[in-house]
C-alpha cells in the first residue's frame, strides 16, 4: 500500500518545485505539461490578452498559484483578471477565467476535480482547450458547453475568443 507522505503548508509555500505542483490537502499532485504543443498554446493564449490588455482590461498570467481552499492550491495554465492586476503573489481571489491546456497524460478524473475546485473557488469562466484535436469546453457554475463555433466567450464583460487566432500561432 502506498503511503503518502503529508507536507505542511507552509513547506509548499516556501518551496519551489519545477515544474511548480498543486497542493491539495497535505499532498502534492504533479501537472502535466512541458511539451511543445501545450507551451505553444500557453504563449498563444499570453500573447492575444496582452494585446488586449488595455482595450479589455484585463490580466494573463501564466502558471499563477491560486488558494483555491484552505488547504488547496491550483495553479492554472492560465488565469485571467479582470480589472488592476493583483498585488499578491498567490491569488486569493478567484481570477475571471481559468484556462487548462490538455496533455495528452491528462485524465478526466484529474481534470474534473480541477474544474471542481475552481467552481468551488467562485471562478466564473473556465476553459479547457484541447492544442492537439483544437477543440475546447467553457464550463461555468451552470455546466459545461463545447465551443462548437470556434468561440470562446465570457459575461459580465463579454468578451469573445476566437479558436483560430489562438491556433494559427501552433503552426509555425
Amino acid at each position: 500500500m502506498n503511503v503518502a507522505t503529508l507536507i505542511p503548508v507552509e513547506e509548499y509555500l516556501k518551496t519551489s518545485y519545477r515544474p511548480d505542483r498543486d497542493y491539495l490537502e497535505g499532498e502534492l499532485e504533479e501537472r502535466n505539461l512541458g511539451e511543445k504543443d501545450h507551451s505553444a498554446l500557453q504563449r498563444e493564449i499570453i500573447f492575444f490578452f496582452r494585446l488586449r490588455q488595455a482595450d479589455w482590461g484585463t490580466f494573463a498570467f501564466p502558471e499563477q498559484r491560486l488558494q483555491v481552499g484552505p488547504r488547496r492550491y491550483r495553479i492554472p495554465d492560465v488565469c485571467i483578471t479582470l480589472g488592476k492586476a493583483p498585488a499578491s503573489q498567490i491569488f486569493h481571489e478567484p481570477p475571471f477565467v481559468c484556462i487548462e491546456i490538455l496533455s495528452k497524460d491528462d485524465s478526466l478524473e484529474r481534470l474534473q476535480a480541477r474544474i471542481d475546485d475552481y467552481v468551488a473557488f467562485g471562478v466564473p469562466h473556465i476553459w479547457v482547450i484541447n492544442p492537439r484535436t483544437r477543440r475546447a469546453w467553457s464550463y461555468t457554475a451552470d455546466g459545461a458547453q463545447e465551443a462548437r463555433d470556434g468561440l470562446l466567450r465570457t459575461q459580465n464583460p463579454e468578451l469573445t475568443v476566437p479558436l483560430t487566432e489562438l491556433f494559427a500561432g501552433l503552426d509555425d
